[in-house]
C-alpha cells in the first residue's frame, strides 16, 4: 500500500508574458512552444530531477484547440526533449487551469501514486481569444440558468461594483494603479526576472529577437490617467482598461514531489502545500468565486485569514480583488497583498496564472522566514473560485531584520 505524502512545489518558471494581438511579441509563435520553453528552462535549472522519474506532465488551456490542443501535457512533454515513458494530459479549468494542474497532480502525490510531477497551464490568447470555437448550449439563456452577461467576464466585473457599492470606482483604479508600480518596483529590484525563461521571437519582419520580460507594464499609470479611461463595458461604468487584467499569451510551469521524492534527490522545495480548495458562484458574479473558495481551504487547514502573511490573488479586474479583501477586512493597500504587482500589471493568460501567483509566493517565502502560510487564489469564469494555502519551509517565526 502505498502512503499518504506531504507536497512541495520545488520550483516554477514562466515564459515572459505578452500583449495578445497582431502588435504582441508572441503572435508568430506557437502556445505549444510556449509550454515547451517553460518546461525546458524548469528541468534545466533543477538537473537533479531525472526526467525519466516524472509520472505524469499536467498542462491547463482553456480553448483547446490547434497549437493549443492536440493533448497538451503529452504533445509538450514529448517536444520538450522529457522520455517517451513519461505521460501527460490537458485540463480546462478556465483561468484555473494551472491552479487544477497543480492540485490534481497533488492528489495523486499527496496519495502516494506520484512522487514527481510537472504541472502548468498556457494561453495565447492572441491565437485563441476567449470564447472563440465555443457553442454555449442555448439552455443556458432559453431556460434563465445563466444570465448572457455572465459570458463576458467584464460584464460580471461591473455587476461587483452594482453589488457591493463600497467597492467604488476610485478604489479599484487606486488599486489598479498600485498593480503597476509595484510590478515595475519589483522588476526594478530584480524580483521577477530570476523565474522567467527567455522566448526566441520572430517579428512580423521576420527578425528574430528575444523575449525576456513582461510586455504589458505600465509603469507612467496615475489616477488623472485612469479616471479619464472608456468603460468598455457599459456606457457610465466602472471597469476600464486600467482597472483589467489586458489580454495576454504565455505559459507557466511547476515542479511537484513527495516528501519521499525531496529526500531522494536531495531537492530543496519552495512551498509546502496544506490545503486546497474550489467553489461554485452565480456566473454572473463570478469575480467572488474565490471567496468561498478561500473560506472552505482555510477551513480545511485549520487557519483563519489572520494566518495568511502574504496574498497572491489574481487581478482579473481589481473590484474582484477587493471585494475578497473587503469579505476578510483586509485593506485595499495591505503590504501582504500582491506585493510585486498582479495581473492587472503582468497579465493574465487565462489558464496559465495559478502557477504564476505560486512562483511569486515562493519567491517571496524565501525572503520571508518570517512568514509561515500563504494563499494564491482567483476567480474563474462561469461562476468559480480556486483557493491553494502554502506553508513556507524556511519559517523561523523570527520577524525578518
Amino acid at each position: 500500500m502505498a502512503e499518504m505524502s506531504d507536497v512541495f512545489f520545488v520550483d516554477g518558471m514562466r515564459t515572459p508574458f505578452g500583449r495578445a494581438g497582431e502588435k504582441g511579441m508572441y503572435w508568430n509563435t506557437r502556445a505549444d512552444d510556449l509550454a515547451v520553453k517553460a518546461i525546458i528552462g524548469l528541468m534545466e535549472r533543477n538537473p537533479d530531477v531525472p526526467k525519466e522519474r516524472i509520472d505524469d506532465v499536467a498542462i491547463a488551456a482553456t480553448s483547446q484547440t490547434g497549437d493549443q490542443g492536440l493533448t497538451l501535457g503529452r504533445s509538450a512533454a514529448i517536444l520538450a526533449g522529457l522520455p517517451m515513458t513519461v505521460p501527460g494530459f490537458a485540463i480546462d479549468r478556465m483561468c484555473a487551469g494551472a491552479m487544477t494542474s497543480v492540485t490534481t497532480m497533488a492528489g495523486s502525490i499527496g496519495f502516494g501514486m506520484y512522487d514527481l510531477a510537472l504541472a502548468g497551464g498556457v494561453e495565447h490568447m492572441g491565437r485563441h481569444p476567449i470564447g472563440s470555437n465555443a457553442d454555449p448550449n442555448p439552455r443556458f439563456v432559453a431556460e434563465k440558468m445563466v444570465d448572457p452577461g455572465a459570458l463576458n467576464m467584464g460584464v460580471t466585473a461591473e455587476r461587483l461594483h452594482d453589488r457591493f457599492p463600497q467597492l467604488t470606482k476610485e478604489r479599484a483604479d487606486r488599486f489598479g494603479m498600485q498593480s503597476q508600480l509595484k510590478a515595475q518596483a519589483a522588476y526594478d529590484s530584480g524580483k521577477i526576472q530570476p523565474d522567467l525563461v527567455s522566448v526566441a521571437i520572430k517579428n512580423a519582419d521576420g527578425a528574430w529577437g528575444l523575449a525576456t520580460e513582461d510586455e504589458g507594464r505600465r509603469p507612467e499609470t496615475t489616477m488623472e490617467g485612469l479616471a479619464a479611461l472608456k468603460t468598455p463595458f457599459r456606457p457610465h461604468g466602472r471597469v476600464t482598461a486600467g482597472t483589467s487584467s489586458p489580454l495576454t499569451d504565455g505559459a507557466t510551469m511547476g515542479l511537484l514531489a513527495s516528501g519521499d521524492a525531496v529526500k531522494q534527490f536531495g531537492l530543496a522545495p519552495k512551498m509546502r502545500l496544506v490545503s486546497f480548495a474550489f467553489a461554485g458562484v452565480q456566473p454572473e458574479i463570478m469575480g467572488i468565486g474565490p471567496i468561498p473558495s478561500t473560506e472552505k481551504a482555510l477551513q480545511k487547514a485549520g487557519l483563519t485569514i489572520d494566518d495568511i502573511g502574504l496574498f497572491e490573488l489574481n487581478e482579473a479586474f481589481a473590484v474582484q480583488v477587493i471585494s475578497l479583501l473587503d469579505h476578510f477586512g483586509v485593506a485595499d493597500d495591505d503590504p501582504r497583498v500582491n506585493q510585486w504587482g498582479g495581473a492587472i500589471a503582468l497579465g493574465h493568460p487565462l489558464a496559465a496564472s495559478g502557477v504564476r501567483l505560486m512562483i511569486q509566493l515562493a519567491a517571496q517565502f524565501a525572503e520571508r522566514p518570517d512568514v509561515r502560510y500563504g494563499l494564491t487564489a482567483m476567480c474563474v469564469g462561469l461562476g468559480q473560485g480556486g483557493s491553494v494555502v502554502w506553508e513556507n519551509p524556511h519559517y523561523t517565526g523570527k520577524k525578518k531584520k
